[in-house]
C-alpha cells in the first residue's frame, strides 16, 4: 500500500503561484510513476502532469505545459507541482496518484490516490 497526502492548495489571484506537495509513505517509489490530476465541478478528472520516480522523466498536457512543473524529492519521498501564472480555469481539486503501469495519462491506470487539495484562482 502507498499512502498519499496532498497539501499546498488554497486561494490565489489570477497570475499568482502555488506549490502543491504530495507526501508518500508505505512503499519505496522506485517502481512507480507519480501523477497530478485535477477535477473541476461537473467535469471529469483530467491529467495534469506525471513523473517517473526512477530517472525523473516528466510528462505534461497542454493546459499546464509551460506553466506547471512537476518534480520529486527522493529524500523526502515527496512530489511537487509548481504552478505559475494561474488562471481561473485552473480552479479544481488537485489529486496526487501513484501507478506501476506505464499509461500515465489515464486515471484508471493509477493504483493509489490522495484525498485531494482545493485550488481556487480568483479573477
Amino acid at each position: 500500500q502507498v499512502q498519499l497526502v496532498e497539501s499546498g492548495g488554497g486561494l490565489v489571484q489570477a497570475g499568482g503561484s502555488l506549490r502543491l506537495s504530495c507526501a508518500a509513505s508505505g512503499r519505496t517509489l522506485s517502481n512507480y510513476a507519480m501523477g497530478w490530476f485535477r477535477q473541476a465541478p461537473g467535469k471529469e478528472r483530467e491529467f495534469v502532469a506525471s513523473i517517473v520516480w526512477s530517472g525523473g522523466t516528466t510528462y505534461y498536457v497542454g493546459s499546464g505545459q509551460g506553466r506547471f512543473t512537476i518534480s520529486r524529492d527522493n529524500a523526502k519521498n515527496t512530489v511537487y507541482l509548481q504552478m505559475n501564472n494561474l488562471k481561473p480555469e485552473d480552479t479544481a481539486v488537485y489529486y496526487c496518484a501513484a501507478t506501476t503501469r506505464h499509461t500515465y495519462y489515464s486515471p484508471p491506470s493509477y493504483n493509489y490516490w490522495g484525498q485531494g487539495t482545493q485550488v481556487t484562482v480568483s479573477s
